[in-house]
């Protein structure tokens, strides 16, 4: 198979958590079982380096980002594992910092698909491995090939069950708990901490930031019961001197032991903070299990972080920004910036969502602070169709418009826009995967033309 062969079979398999059989397509499929056979398959690859599990609503990717970048600038190769991607399949593995080549990805899809059918006839898998499976496979696999120093996995959901969780990290970090996928994780923050939890390891170390207390509570029980040394961050570490410029922050990280460093953000909004003291913890437990990271490494990894479609801005004049707030959690951080940032600007909201999520509660966060909303859809089969998403929110705001693509929805917020006006695009990191590649693409001569001019030169 070359890129495109193993993309679009992979693509085929459906979303990440369904199995299918022989006869058909099986409902949705939770349990370490499919996956914990394909790496016995493969000889365990997940257990030939030191490796960091990622689990939390909100704040995940973003701290595994931070830390991956702070090893890499202690001069360790590094192995990233992330979900989900926003143009390319291959940025979802990547080594110090670079997405797999499309020929390396494709050779491993390759191979892995072999031994699933091998496994499959034999009867040692019931089940096809999901597409969350599969990957999960081909990046730990990747990451034993290129002998990476340590890898560092974003949990894909829960984490308990997760096929991340096959993994014997040295070290767990739970990001803020909050209410998403509630028909996987239970309706109840304690069933969803207790879920999250999952990844901490009997006798392993632990750092959470989750401020809710009936989350702390569960993990603290988690890591008492599996005597796990726990690290509460908001109780260890302070965060003083915060200053903002257009909401990039820096401020000073402190712990009572006497570390202290200036830190300087390249990722916006003040729940960033949290994540990166969330990265520096984590940093500095790694440190005591005797990995080379010191001070410098830190400041400088956390200055350096890029993390794509979490407020990422994307043009000036009007500035166009995208971020990912997909739950009720993400928009209220969201509503927090804006708040903050925008208040006397005006505001064109460009939102699209899948079905699967709790768009009443997002749009009532959003919809009213806007000057108007464009109704838009994701380039996927899960996505709500804009009159629904019309019918759902129609008293939100005086100004709903329904463009059929992202694409002519970016278009129509630059011809709304004034240079000084915001130009926002949430809901669904599918809605920034789509645009961005949109803005990427060296070929789309309308757009990239719309993207370079004002509405005065148009």
């Amino acid at each position: 198979m070359d890129y495109s062969q193993a993309t679009r079979y992979l693509i085929s398999l459906g979303n990440e958590i369904r199995a299918s059989t022989a006869d058909g397509v099986a409902a949705a499929k939770l349990g370490l079982e499919n996956i914990t056979a394909l790496l016995n398959e493969l000889g365990n690859p997940q257990a030939c380096y030191p490796s960091v599990l990622i689990a939390g609503t909100n704040g995940k990717g973003s701290v595994a980002a931070m830390l991956e970048a702070i090893l890499r600038q202690a001069g360790l190769s590094t192995g990233l594992y992330t979900s989900p991607h926003l143009v390319e399949i291959s940025e979802r593995i990547q080594i110090s910092g670079k997405p797999v080549p499309p020929d390396d990805f494709a050779a491993l899809f390759t191979s892995l698909r072999g031994r699933i059918e091998s496994l499959l006839a034999t009867g040692r898998l019931q089940f096809h491995p999901t597409y969350f499976e599969c990957l999960t496979a081909m990046g730990m696999e990747y990451f034993r090939q290129r002998g990476v120093d340590i890898a560092v996995l974003e949990v894909g959901m829960g984490g308990r069950l997760d096929a991340t969780n096959t993994a014997s990290a040295s070290l767990s970090i739970i990001t803020q708990v909050d209410f998403d996928h509630e028909r996987f994780l239970g309706t109840t923050i304690e069933a969803i901490a207790g879920e999250k939890a999952g990844i901490i390891k009997p006798r392993g170390v632990a750092v959470s930031v989750a401020s809710h207390p009936v989350a702390a509570a569960v993990i603290r029980r988690e890591a008492r019961e599996k005597s796990a040394r726990l690290v509460e961050v908001w109780n260890e570490y302070s965060a003083t001197e915060l200053v903002s410029a257009e909401g990039l922050y820096s401020f000073r990280a402190s712990h009572a032991d006497g570390f202290s460093i200036p830190v300087r953000l390249l990722l916006r909004g003040s729940h960033q903070v949290e994540n990166a003291l969330a990265a520096i913890a984590g940093a500095r437990e790694l440190t005591q299990l005797g990995l080379p990271i010191n001070e410098d490494a830190i400041a400088h990894g956390l200055a350096t972080t890029e993390w794509p479609g979490r407020l990422e801005q994307i043009r000036q004049r009007p500035n166009v920004f995208l971020d990912g707030a997909h739950n009720p959690a993400g928009a209220r951080a969201l509503a927090r910036f804006w708040d903050q940032h925008w208040r006397d600007r005006r505001v064109f909201l460009i939102y699209g969502a899948m079905r699967d999520k709790a768009v009443p509660e997002i749009t009532e966060t959003l919809f009213p602070r806007a000057a108007a909303v464009i109704l838009t859809q994701p380039q996927q089969v899960r996505a709500t169709a804009p009159e629904t998403l019309r019918d759902i929110s129609h008293d939100l705001n005086a100004s709903l418009l329904i463009e059929p693509t992202p694409a002519e929805a970016l278009e129509r917020a630059l011809e709304l826009a004034s240079p000084d006006d915001i130009i926002l695009a949430t809901g669904s990191l599918f809605l920034v995967g789509d645009l961005r590649k949109e803005v990427l693409a060296q070929k789309n001569a309308p757009l990239r033309a719309t993207l370079s001019t004002t509405p005065a030169q148009r």
